[in-house]
């Protein structure tokens, strides 16, 4: 009975867990949107996504990591706990997506455009809380 109880929370807290962010698949995205921008406009468009996919990835990463965590002690010492995990893709794992496609199709356009544009860099070495 243990042990069928055991593979059932682990079964549960396994669809639980939060995504970690470079495993989120890319929203598909049109580039009609962005067609009659102009050089300075895709510009700043890139700030903005750029800024808040930052501001995502950390938070995605760090409910993640957190997930991770719980998930090792709940199996090695307290399974029940399994079934509290808050993890799980809600919200902002679906915004993440949806500005990863828009960064791409903001890329496509800024090449047709021939515009030179920068993307911030995700800082995955930063540690913010």
């Amino acid at each position: 009975m243990k042990r069928k109880c055991l593979i059932a929370a682990a079964a549960i807290s396994l669809t639980a867990c939060a995504t970690q962010p470079d495993e989120i698949q890319t929203a598909s995205v049109s580039t009609l949107q962005y067609m009659n921008h102009d050089c300075g406009q895709l510009s700043l468009e890139a700030d903005r996504i750029s800024t808040r996919t930052n501001e995502l990835y950390h938070n995605l990463k760090k409910t993640a990591d957190n997930d991770e965590v719980q998930m090792g002690v709940g199996l090695i010492l307290l399974w029940p706990t399994l079934f509290f995990l808050e993890g799980g893709d809600g919200p902002e794992a679906q915004e993440y997506a949806r500005l990863k496609g828009e960064r791409e199709a903001i890329e496509k356009v800024a090449i047709q455009k021939k515009c030179s544009i920068q993307f911030q860099s995700i800082t995955k070495a930063e540690n913010k809380s």
